[in-house]
């Protein structure tokens, strides 16, 4: 009995000697895992700093410089001037920029809410199983993929008024020529109905990926309740689609106001200045009048409003979620 309780004292005794050789004071434990943080943030900081550099140099640093430069009177060549608050004043009185402000807000108006609807409507229609719907949809969303460069020059061949296939058309139906691009009363729309064929494929593609998280439970539920297919679109399949609704609008509205490759290679803001829209106005005076400062103050102009209408719809999704 003596020897075999002096055999569990020896183990208790070797098992705590053993436990407190391993056993780390809290202070050393805390400086180790303090060392391997900052390697670990070194490491790190390593992989992500060149495109840090990249978005900083790219576009932190353009914006706050052309920020500066809209409160100058600067043509990139020659040393800038401190002017305040000049090009925003001689910018509210500016015949051309509101012109051009007026022309860009027509554009928008034609160009969000149709697109919208027509993504809309024709998703409806591709939303079904028939024979072919992958190539149907394929076709839809192809024009989206063309850039609005090639766009331009395919239409321009298409609409020219002396050589375009549009007129000869016309002519086959007995119907008189158009002018197209260069009648001042036709040109704008032209350019609305070219990034309408182009752009509602975006928005049908949207719209389709919608269409599946609406839950089939409540379809069916409101078509039992005595709903049709008017009813069902209306209390169920667009109060789930709103918030893609929100995201369309806001994508295409920023779209539609910082259109300007269309412009440039179909109309370069003619006839007689009736497609200038705002950023082929901000390219002008950059590069041709070389009024950089005056330029900035355009493109912050614009770029306030971009910001108030992004937070209007950020405002009005947030109630419709309450």
């Amino acid at each position: 009995m003596r020897r075999a309780v002096e055999r569990r004292t020896g183990g208790t005794e070797l098992m705590a000697s053993v436990v407190g050789t391993f056993t780390v004071d809290p202070r050393a434990r805390a400086a180790a895992a303090k060392r391997r943080n900052r390697g670990e943030g070194r490491t790190a900081w390593a992989f992500v700093s060149p495109s840090v550099v990249i978005i900083l140099g790219l576009s932190v640093v353009p914006v706050l410089w052309s920020l500066l430069l809209s409160f100058q009177a600067s043509d990139l060549v020659s040393p800038s001037r401190w002017v305040g608050f000049a090009n925003y004043r001689t910018l509210a009185a500016d015949p051309l920029f509101r012109e051009a402000v007026g022309q860009t807000v027509v554009y928008t108006a034609l160009y969000v809410p149709l697109s919208v609807v027509g993504g809309l409507a024709i998703a409806l229609l591709l939303d079904r199983k028939i024979r072919l719907i992958g190539l149907y949809r394929t076709l839809v969303f192809v024009p989206f993929v063309v850039s609005a460069a090639a766009q331009g020059v395919l239409f321009s061949f298409v609409l020219d008024p002396e050589f375009g296939a549009a007129n000869s058309l016309l002519h086959q139906f007995g119907l008189p020529a158009q002018g197209f691009f260069s009648d001042p009363s036709q040109a704008l729309y032209l350019l609305v109905a070219i990034s309408l064929w182009s752009g509602t494929g975006f928005c049908v593609i949207v719209y389709l990926a919608g269409l599946q998280s609406v839950e089939p439970e409540l379809v069916e539920a409101a078509r039992i309740d005595g709903a049709g297919r008017t009813g069902v679109l209306r209390h169920v399949v667009l109060p789930s689609l709103t918030p893609v609704t929100i995201f369309l609008v806001l994508f295409q509205a920023i779209n539609a106001l910082q259109v300007f490759d269309l412009v440039f290679v179909t109309t370069k803001g003619g006839p007689l200045g009736s497609t200038t829209v705002i950023v082929y106005f901000i390219w002008e005076k950059a590069f041709k009048s070389f009024t950089a400062g005056y330029s900035a103050a355009a493109a912050y102009a614009l770029a306030v409003a971009l910001l108030v209408i992004g937070v209007m719809l950020q405002v009005y999704q947030r109630r419709v979620k309450r």
